[in-house]
């Protein structure tokens, strides 16, 4: 009975009165905190960075008050200027909160270089496959004494002999020298004198 009589009386609901208010305060200030804090509303949005340089794009991301992120890449595009934005995630567009990190995959200066491959003694038709299969490009095809007709003497590239050792960027030129089958077995090669070897009919080993 006197349990009753507390829950009606005028200290009992003054307290609840109180309580209540001390929720609606707490609950109205932690999401006016959330608000400013989250930007509640605000989005930027992602400028289009592709084919711009890294400090084109770092003024405007500083602008959109949006941080750069830089991923490493291999992959050589010709198409875009070195040092340039090959791919950005999120895409030109996107709206984001804002100090969001903005990735960016940059042009690298140039091809990967590579070492050549042992084509040496090999057909001319093997060798050309195998090195447009690594995205060399095929040059002049000469010829010079030798035996078997058509087998791989040596390797070219700008004027000067090239081994398996040397590397080399992806689409370099690179010309060949092949025997013209015009030796015996058993007999000597003439000695190499410094002119260049004789073109093999004027043509390139692109025109197979």
């Amino acid at each position: 009975m006197n349990f009753i009589k507390f829950l009606l009386s005028k200290a009992f609901l003054k307290h609840i009165l109180l309580a209540v208010m001390a929720i609606v305060v707490i609950v109205f200030v932690v999401l006016k905190w959330l608000n400013i804090t989250t930007n509640h509303g605000e989005f930027k949005e992602v400028p289009d960075l592709t084919g711009k340089s890294i400090k084109v794009v770092e003024a405007l991301l500083e602008e959109q008050t949006l941080r750069l992120k830089i991923q490493d890449c291999t992959n050589y595009n010709p198409d875009f200027p070195k040092f340039s934005v090959l791919e950005q995630n999120p895409e030109k567009g996107t709206k984001v909160k804002e100090d969001r990190k903005i990735y960016v995959t940059l042009n690298p200066s140039g091809y990967k270089k590579i070492k050549l491959p042992d084509v040496v003694g090999k057909t001319k038709r093997q060798a050309v496959a195998t090195l447009k299969a690594l995205d060399f490009q095929i040059g002049k095809v000469y010829q010079k004494p030798g035996f078997a007709k058509d087998v791989v003497m040596e390797l070219e590239y700008k004027g000067k002999k090239i081994t398996t050792e040397d590397l080399l960027s992806r689409t370099s030129v690179i010309d060949i020298v092949v025997s013209d089958g015009s030796l015996d077995f058993g007999e000597s090669a003439p000695v190499e004198s410094e002119e260049k070897p004789s073109e093999e009919n004027g043509e390139s080993g692109d025109q197979e």
